[in-house]
């Protein structure tokens, strides 16, 4: 696994030629930003999605070819809850190579090896269709305890997060960290050619993560340790496919045997800054929620 590269300066693409990138995922918690820190360092951008114009659909074929056209490289989110996203992506990277895509760089998750599940069944393919390549696998995204997720939804309805980790614990990363990673990898002339496991600064168990938000919020936020059976059921009832259920329930169990326990200085190598601490991501978006209703808004 890659841990260490000369620093890029974060400046303007200085190739001879300008890239253009397509982003799938683009209005996504990590896509958008791609797209803005990709903009910002002067590549051309096709921002991808089922809202835009043309649309982009993983699972409709006949979307691809208009979202293709003129890349040089891409950044690939699998469709989302699909447990199975080899079946969608394999035969769009083939098209991909064939219409002049050189770069691929691909956001999958730390608890999911190169030839397992999800995506990590398409792991393998970059190397081997891409001569330019990076495989992001990210930690647990902090985003899941303030954005749309169930344990923000748990946490603005009911003040606990529920989860089957015991006493586990998981270095939560910004998105916004796995984006300027992601912009490098895309962009830098040498490419990274690797795996990243992406991390941020610290391991919290849920306990700690609720007694963050506690500090922060000013009022009692709690976690609720169910089994693991549990999780998956409620996952499921809350629209999740079950099949993607039983897989994140499986992760809550991997990080109450500790798999998730431990961080890496990627972030830090690649973009040249350190990523951004839990309660210091935390507090601004509080702060961020407070501007945006006027007042104390203590439900997040």
């Amino acid at each position: 696994m890659w841990t260490d590269s000369p620093l890029n300066s974060g400046g303007p693409v200085t190739t001879t030629e300008t890239p253009h990138v397509l982003v799938t995922g683009a209005n996504g918690t990590t896509g958008r930003h791609v797209v803005a820190g990709l903009l910002a360092r002067g590549a051309t951008v096709t921002a991808a999605s089922r809202s835009a114009n043309p649309s982009f659909d993983w699972h409709d074929p006949a979307t691809h070819a208009a979202a293709l056209d003129g890349a040089t490289a891409v950044y690939l989110v699998p469709p989302a809850g699909d447990p199975e996203p080899q079946r969608v992506m394999l035969p769009f990277l083939k098209r991909a190579k064939d219409s002049g895509v050189r770069r691929a760089v691909l956001l999958s998750a730390a608890m999911l090896p190169p030839g397992g599940p999800a995506a990590g069944s398409v792991h393998p393919a970059l190397p081997e269709l891409f001569d330019e390549w990076t495989v992001l696998r990210p930690s647990w995204f902090m985003q899941n305890l303030t954005d749309h997720h169930l344990h923000a939804d748990s946490v603005r309805a009911h003040s606990t997060i529920t989860t089957a980790t015991g006493d586990g614990k998981v270095a939560f990363i910004d998105a916004e960290d796995i984006a300027r990673v992601a912009v490098e990898a895309l962009l830098r002339p040498d490419p990274l050619n690797t795996d990243l496991i992406l991390t941020g600064p610290e391991s919290l168990s849920y306990q700690q993560i609720a007694a963050v938000l506690t500090d922060v919020l000013g009022r009692e936020i709690t976690h609720t340790a169910v089994t693991a059976a549990e999780f998956q059921r409620r996952y499921a009832e809350a629209g999740i496919p079950a099949e993607f259920a039983a897989l994140l329930a499986r992760g809550d169990t991997a990080i109450a045997a500790g798999a998730e326990d431990r961080t890496t200085t990627a972030v830090r190598t690649v973009t040249g800054r350190e990523p951004r601490s839990f309660r210091d991501f935390a507090t601004a978006r509080a702060a961020a929620q407070r501007e945006k209703t006027g007042g104390t808004d203590r439900r997040r």
